[in-house]
């Protein structure tokens, strides 16, 4: 890339989770990382450890349903380096109420706000900037439930990272002439914070099981890593123990 080999990545729920695990793996490939979240003290502690491990990281909380919140930290990225290389969409939230028996309208919105008009904030938001340079890259988190409809997501979530999927599709049809590019990463459990949102929590063993934070990261650090060439569309990833196969007590409640 331009500028003196300069790489830029602003990731999304880089807080906690699959977003800090994705910061970390690209920081440690010589990427400089900006973090967002809406926990200014999470995101601060991401920020210490990539620095104590040699990398180059900096923070903005944010809320990504805030739109001109978005707008304004694109803004201020684009005003301390220059360029966005690579957008992470890792922000995504679920909740304890997800059935159709329990589901309230109020969890619905906010679903539909951060998970999927979150993700279209963001994007839109450094879109003129990637066009400039003709080239750009962005990783939105999904979900397996974005490609395979089951109950224990519940509708809202399975609804909008669903949405997600065909986001990121209209946009490679769309951008692909401007030499822009984005990638559908859609994992199956991983032993993320999230977790604890369930109305059933996974046990110790289970989420041992599962896909872990790291597993992600390193998935987005080698989509990160294609030249501009390639576009990795989609990408389905699930724990070799896919509890969706087996059938678990847990994963039917």
């Amino acid at each position: 890339m331009s500028n003196n080999g300069k790489r830029v990545a602003w990731v999304t729920g880089g807080g906690s989770g699959i977003g800090e695990a994705g910061a970390e793996a690209l920081a440690a490939d010589g990427w400089t990382v900006v973090v967002s979240g809406r926990r200014k003290d999470a995101l601060d502690g991401v920020v210490a450890r990539i620095a104590k491990s040699g990398g180059k990281a900096e923070a903005i909380a944010l809320d990504v349903s805030n739109k001109a919140g978005v707008n304004k930290a694109a803004e201020q990225i684009l005003a301390v380096h220059g360029r966005i290389d690579l957008l992470v969409n890792s922000a995504g939230i679920n909740v304890p109420k997800r059935s159709w028996a329990d589901m309230e309208l109020e969890g619905w919105d906010k679903l539909v706000e951060i998970n999927l008009n979150g993700v279209l904030y963001c994007m839109r938001a450094v879109l003129p900037a990637m066009r400039a340079q003709k080239d750009g890259s962005i990783i939105n988190v999904a979900s397996w439930a974005g490609r395979h409809v089951s109950k224990m997501p519940g509708p809202a979530y399975t609804t909008t990272k669903h949405a997600v999927l065909a986001l990121t599709h209209s946009f490679n049809m769309d951008e692909c002439v401007n030499g822009l590019r984005a990638c559908c990463l859609s994992p199956g459990e991983v032993a993320t914070p999230i977790l604890k949102l369930r109305p059933v929590v996974p046990s110790e063993q289970e989420q041992a099981r599962m896909l872990q934070p790291e597993d992600l990261g390193r998935t987005i650090a080698f989509v990160a890593s294609m030249p501009p060439r390639v576009c990795m569309n989609e990408i389905l990833i699930s724990p070799t123990w896919n509890r969706g196969f087996v059938q678990t007590p847990a994963n039917r409640d």
